[in-house]
């Protein structure tokens, strides 16, 4: 009985560690749109057997980071100009719904996470010297924006919201040009703080909605998609 259930532990902690790395790649981009996800190769890049990978690589299908395809096998996920229209859509609603609910609930704690957040923001340039973009910041901007929807009661919600960032995120990633948009980025975050903060529910939504579109502007400004086979 120990012993199967100890099996069955090491089995379920193969599968999250695998998961956990081929979604980072995945997001990151490291594994392209549309590269096929070869068994052996991952077996070996990835330290793992069969079962686990093919747990692994089921959930990410289900997160629509990875499709399978009849008599194909696995294959990232590919991009597409409808694909990252419908992703905007979903998180100009989603993410304007969550900061509603914060706002309608969030205390005094709450709100000191925000302005905690946007200090720890402004404390970091977004860009390296050399113009990519600072994983530092990368880290403090997810966390600022955490912070918005931090009171959101709505773990559904809030799980939704999680997956669709990382979509968001690996259409970032992909697109070089993001960095080099010029964009002043802490006063469009110092912007939507007040307003949250401020409990301005309406102007909060309208502020968020355009920082979001304004990115997908910002990513579709370039051809750098064009070469991990996005569909125009």
């Amino acid at each position: 009985m120990t012993v199967t259930k100890t099996v069955e532990g090491n089995s379920k902690s193969l599968m999250a560690s695998v998961y956990e790395r081929l979604r980072a790649d995945i997001v990151d981009g490291i594994r392209r749109p549309g590269d096929k996800m070869r068994f052996e190769e991952l077996r070996e890049t990835y330290g793992v057997g069969l079962s686990p990978l093919r747990e692994a690589l089921t959930r990410l299908a289900a997160e629509k980071l990875v499709v399978l395809e009849e008599h194909k096998g696995f294959r990232v996920a590919p991009i597409s100009r409808r694909d990252l229209d419908d992703l905007l859509f979903m998180r100009q609603e989603v993410e304007a719904m969550a900061i509603r609910r914060s706002i309608e609930r969030g205390d005094d704690q709450w709100e000191a996470g925000i302005v905690a957040a946007i200090h720890a923001l402004s404390k970091r340039h977004s860009l390296t010297p050399d113009g990519h973009i600072d994983p530092e910041w990368e880290i403090r901007h997810r966390n600022f924006h955490d912070s918005l929807v931090a009171a959101c009661d709505s773990p559904r919600l809030l799980l939704l919201r999680q997956q669709l960032t990382d979509h968001a995120d690996r259409y970032r990633r992909l697109s070089h040009h993001y960095p080099s948009a010029g964009r002043d980025h802490l006063s469009e975050h110092q912007a939507i703080a007040d307003a949250v903060v401020s409990r301005r529910i309406d102007e909060a939504d309208k502020m968020i909605r355009a920082h979001l579109a304004r990115t997908v502007d910002i990513i579709l400004s370039g051809d750098d998609l064009q070469g991990s086979g996005f569909d125009d």
